[in-house]
């Protein structure tokens, strides 16, 4: 097999576990229910990825490469470099894409147990995000509402972008991801461009 169809293969593989963790969860997720997905044998799945963790792995780190694609300026990877506006733009980008987004919720909710695999990627994933997200607020403390501070309001607005993907899946017709965003950041004194 050539380098390039193992690697158009395993992407396959990727496609199809972030369709079946978005339907069933990363516990009712099976290498078999992928490899079926895709049309192999779970054998022949093992040859791409060993593991369920391995896989898991690579979704994550797929979902982490499509938005730095998306992001060539400043990837959502490093937070602390990014806009106001280019979250903004974040939030439309995830409002075209609901099975990336919707994997992510269940894999996040999912990892708060404690031996869940991707446990230990969503701790520091989050713990560098409410870094950026503090940076980013700072160079708009002047317009932060009186005696807030950046680092009090930072996993405020991450619970924000959280919750509003949640009733964003949950509700598609009648929850605005991206306006609510929107009406947060002015909520908090903030205009984007």
């Amino acid at each position: 097999m050539t380098r390039a169809r193992g690697a158009d293969r395993r992407a396959s593989i990727v496609r199809a576990a972030f369709e079946v963790i978005a339907e069933r969860g990363y516990r009712g997720t099976s290498l078999a229910a992928v490899a079926d997905r895709v049309g192999l044998t779970q054998q022949g799945l093992m040859h791409y990825f060993p593991t369920k963790e391995d896989l898991l792995t690579a979704v994550l780190e797929t979902r982490d490469e499509w938005d730095l694609l998306h992001f060539g300026h400043a990837p959502p990877g490093d937070e602390s470099a990014m806009t106001v506006n280019q979250l903004a733009e974040l939030v439309d980008y995830n409002a075209t894409r609901p099975g990336i987004v919707q994997t992510y919720t269940v894999l996040s909710a999912d990892s708060v147990t404690e031996d869940h695999p991707a446990r230990e990627y969503f701790h520091d994933r989050y713990e560098r995000v409410r870094a950026g997200m503090t940076q980013m607020l700072e160079r708009h403390r002047d317009e932060l509402p009186s005696g807030a501070t950046p680092e009090q309001l930072a996993p405020i607005a991450i619970a924000v972008l959280d919750g509003l993907q949640l009733q964003w899946l949950l509700d598609p017709e009648q929850v605005d991801m991206s306006a609510g965003f929107r009406t947060f950041l002015t909520l908090l004194g903030i205009k984007p461009d």
